[in-house]
């Protein structure tokens, strides 16, 4: 029996496989857009550079709904790779601890029978952990 252990904030998610007493990391998620400076998303990278023809500082909208709008983007990446993980049969559970409003995210961009498949949910930031924490964590305490 082979659960994936998902670790995430809104720009990494880290994904372990836990069987037979061993956790091992298996892959990286990575969204770049979510780790850049928010005027930079606005303003397509070029930050305090992009000036209009007014010498204007060209930025429209707001920093949470920009930043919002990357994660919502990257938990569908995540629910995605999970969705595949459990059709492809190489996953019978989930665990998964991401920060709290990313984990809400990730929750609504989740299918039904992947949800269905989620033995725990911890609402923690354990993204920058390392295998012995997420063990010492995520797996001893649920180990049945």
């Amino acid at each position: 029996m082979t659960t994936y252990i998902v670790v995430s904030d809104a720009a990494r998610a880290r994904v372990f496989a836990h069987a037979a007493n061993n956790t091992q990391e298996i892959d990286n998620l990575v969204h770049p857009e979510s780790r850049e400076h928010t005027g930079d998303l606005r303003t397509g990278g070029e930050g305090a550079a992009a000036t209009g023809s007014s010498g204007q500082q060209r930025q429209t909208g707001d920093d949470d709904a920009t930043s919002e709008k990357h994660a919502m983007f990257f938990a569908k990446e995540v629910a995605d790779y999970l969705k595949n993980a459990r059709s492809q049969g190489k996953a019978d559970s989930f665990v998964i601890a991401a920060a709290p409003q990313f984990l809400g995210h990730l929750r609504e961009k989740m299918d039904f029978n992947t949800r269905d498949m989620v033995a725990k949910e911890v609402d923690k930031d354990y993204s920058k952990a390392s295998v012995e924490e997420i063990t010492e964590k995520l797996v001893k305490p649920y180990a049945k």
